[in-house]
């Protein structure tokens, strides 16, 4: 029975991930519906995205996949190349990627052959699309489409022909416009081996607004990071930076000039077009003082000096250890007492591998999330610590898994060895042994995400911005940092003789330990209603199946004798069906409240400050009418947030300063880590909490108010902000 419980939670949160179905619409449609031999018509492969995710260009950038169409199509008619409307640069900069959202209608020339017998034949015109779609994740997806065409001696054209029009002129123009603007591309130095920079110019760029979007190459990539130069003559040229994996230096280049002209983006196709070795004399004369090249190599390498990588590792470090002591780890901080206290008196070998067993748990942990930021990022979206809170379905199975530890706690359960092979699971609190070591590890890990610390934001902004294996460095350490104390313990036994002897007082400890897991359960329980709204009812109805059914396994099965079989088939039937019905049928778990998590946060969070929805327009406006702009970055699943944060914020003294000098004060609901936030908060650090406060001088940049302490109190804090506050007034 303990197999099949795992499989079933298994189960249940791979089937949310299975069950998900496209966030895309994909149709065919003809701008004809009857064509003559030798004739030459459209396809449109129409999708349509919902609200917020998008898919990808013919060269995605720095992460994605293009779209690609695979015809089934009858002897007698054939494809061309698919012509690619003009598609918007993707945040975020560190990645950007070439996409579309909400609709775009890839275009496909189909001719009918000429030499087809007369009269009237019916087509099936039949192709396989697949896409990648993202959000906060990327999902790869693919549907076979068709459309029905008839070919007959004359051509009607389709209702769709306006539709397909509408979308041809959104393809970017071809070369013969762009020659007519007199457009030129030169290489501006070629001081480093690495990577160059391109200067493009042409009649037809009137503003800044104006880019270049390449296409794909494989020994070369131009990167998406563009800088303008106007000279004397008020002439606008484009500055692009391109590195080289291998080879030569290409000769040519192909892509999509983008300019404005009015008010509309209009996008001219370069094919092969020739780079001039030296650049015009009066551009590299006017740019020799400066020195772009280096810190843009910086950049595009993400490569730093020894010294600073070294601090951010001990930030990461201390960071790490700081978590310690934060309130989302102080469970898992006892039960790795209480197997302190158990083990103390056991061979000194085998305490110190348990210890380094339990530091394994920690380490895989965060390569784990490491793992997931840097395919998040490659995905071209902003990686956010604390983002996998964002997912009702992550929040529904922790606050399961969190539930089954502290019953077993509690004692409503035990889990045994079976066989020869230890259940892992099952050692979740109540053995001390490897599995239950590894497990502490790993839960640690789990409910240290929500909390941020000092000098673990600051490690954790700068690896959010760097390549894989930085990313995983910072990571590592700050999973050392989090295991240092343990392992250091158990490498020194000397220390573990100032722990009580252990006795029947470990087992009451242990119940006792319960409680505050059953608290951080009834924690995530909130979070999940911010997800849910009303709908969280029906969480609560799976939870206590969940735990009748654990009550039934430890009573009848474990310390019953009889009526064994029965008890499994009611324990089936309570798991199978608080599934079903509730989960599935009533909370609908995979589908967030329609409400806004800032919304909900406005209404319960006024107490005295007029609180608005943020949003960059907003702040700007604000900043713009003079205005000092106080910003709180916050989440139902940020600890730190909800017990310091948002209690200094709330401080008479603090509202009563805010009234004084008229600030504008703005929150920034991250519960559900929605991606501008994201982007936003990436400016500043890795996450939740964040607080900026904007000078009423609208030149100057926000201050970042430090991260709080974790034995920091709100009235303490509360100074911290009306000191910035009166900063921001000067």
């Amino acid at each position: 029975m303990r197999r099949a419980r795992i499989i079933l939670s298994i189960l249940f949160c791979l089937a949310a991930f299975a069950a998900r179905a496209a966030h895309t619409q994909v149709k065919l449609i003809l701008s004809a519906d009857v064509a003559k031999p030798g004739d030459t018509i459209w396809a449109g492969v129409d999708l349509k995205m919902e609200f917020g995710w998008h898919t990808y260009w013919k060269n995605p950038g720095a992460a994605g996949m293009a779209t690609s169409i695979k015809w089934q199509l009858p002897a007698g008619v054939s494809a061309g190349e698919i012509q690619w409307p003009l598609p918007e640069k993707l945040p975020p900069i560190e990645v950007t990627t070439y996409g579309y959202e909400n609709e775009v209608m890839l275009l496909v020339p189909l001719t009918i052959a000429s030499n087809l017998p007369p009269g009237t034949i019916d087509f099936d015109l039949k192709a396989n699309v697949s896409w990648l779609e993202c959000k906060d994740v990327c999902i790869p997806q693919n549907q076979d489409v068709e459309a029905k065409l008839i070919v007959g001696n004359e051509t009607k054209n389709s209702t769709n022909l306006a539709t397909i029009d509408l979308w041809k002129k959104k393809v970017p123009l071809n070369t013969y416009w762009l020659n007519s603007f007199n457009a030129q591309v030169h290489w501006l130095d070629s001081t480093n081996n690495d990577v160059r920079r391109l200067i493009i110019n042409s009649s037809a760029i009137s503003n800044t607004n104006s880019d270049f979007f390449p296409f794909a190459y494989d020994n070369f990539e131009i990167q998406p990071d563009l800088q303008t130069r106007v000279d004397s003559s008020g002439a606008i040229t484009l500055i692009k930076f391109v590195k080289k994996f291998a080879g030569d230096w290409p000769k040519a280049i192909s892509g999509v000039l983008i300019v404005e002209k009015n008010s509309s983006r209009i996008g001219y196709e370069i094919n092969g077009f020739p780079i001039d070795d030296q650049p015009p004399t009066n551009f590299a004369i006017q740019n020799s003082v400066e020195n772009l090249s280096a810190d843009k190599f910086v950049n595009l390498q993400t490569n730093l000096s020894a010294k600073s990588l070294w601090q951010y590792l001990l930030y990461a470090f201390i960071g790490g250890l700081i978590l310690n002591i934060m309130p989302c780890v102080l469970p898992v901080i006892a039960l790795k007492i209480l197997g302190f206290v158990s083990e103390a008196r056991n061979e000194p070998r085998r305490v110190r591998n348990l210890g380094f067993i339990y530091a394994l748990g920690v380490l895989v942990s965060f390569l784990a999330l490491a793992a997931v930021v840097i395919g998040v990022k490659a995905a071209g979206h902003h990686a956010g610590w604390g983002m996998q809170f964002g997912s009702p379905i992550f929040v529904v199975c922790l606050t399961t898994l969190v539930l089954l530890v502290a019953l077993n706690l509690f004692g409503v359960f035990e889990i045994t060895p079976g066989g020869k092979i230890l259940n892992a699971a099952g050692q979740l609190a109540s053995k001390h042994g490897a599995p239950g070591a590894f497990f502490n590890g790993v839960l640690a890990t789990i409910l240290a995400t929500p909390c941020t610390a000092p000098f673990l934001s600051a490690a954790l902004a700068f690896a959010f911005t760097q390549n894989s294996a930085t990313i995983l460095l910072i990571f590592l350490f700050v999973g050392i940092g989090l295991a240092a104390p343990y392992v250091l313990l158990s490498c020194n036994p000397a220390l573990l003789k100032f722990l009580p002897k252990p006795g029947a007082w470990m087992e009451k400890f242990k119940i006792a330990i319960g409680f505050p897991m059953l608290a951080t359960a009834v924690w995530l329980f909130n979070v999940a209603a911010s997800d849910y709204g009303a709908r969280v009812f029906w969480l609560g109805v799976f939870l206590v199946a969940v735990a009748f059914a654990a009550w039934i396994f430890g009573e009848f099965v474990q310390r019953g004798r009889n009526g064994k079989t029965i008890a499994f088939a009611v324990i089936l039937i309570f798991l199978a069906g608080g599934y079903i019905f509730a989960l599935e049928n009533k909370l609908h778990w995979r589908e967030m409240n329609s409400e806004t998590g800032a919304t909900n946060s406005l209404a319960n969070s006024s107490n005295g400050i007029d609180w608005q929805q943020w949003s960059p327009q907003a702040v700007a406006q604000a900043r713009a009418d003079g205005k000092i702009v106080l910003v709180d970055f916050t989440a139902t699943w940020c600890v730190t947030c909800n017990a310091i944060i948002k209690p200094a914020l709330e401080n008479d003294s603090v509202v009563a300063k805010l009234k004084e000098i008229g600030a504008a004060t703005f929150l920034a609901d991250y519960t559900r880590t929605p991606q501008n936030m994201t982007d936003e908060i990436s400016k500043y650090g890795a996450g939740v909490p964040l607080v900026l406060i904007y000078p009423k001088n609208s030149g100057e940049p926000p201050m970042v108010l430090p991260q709080p302490s974790p034995l920091q109190l709100p009235s303490g804090y509360a100074k911290i902000v009306l000191d910035a506050l009166d900063r921001a007034a000067d």
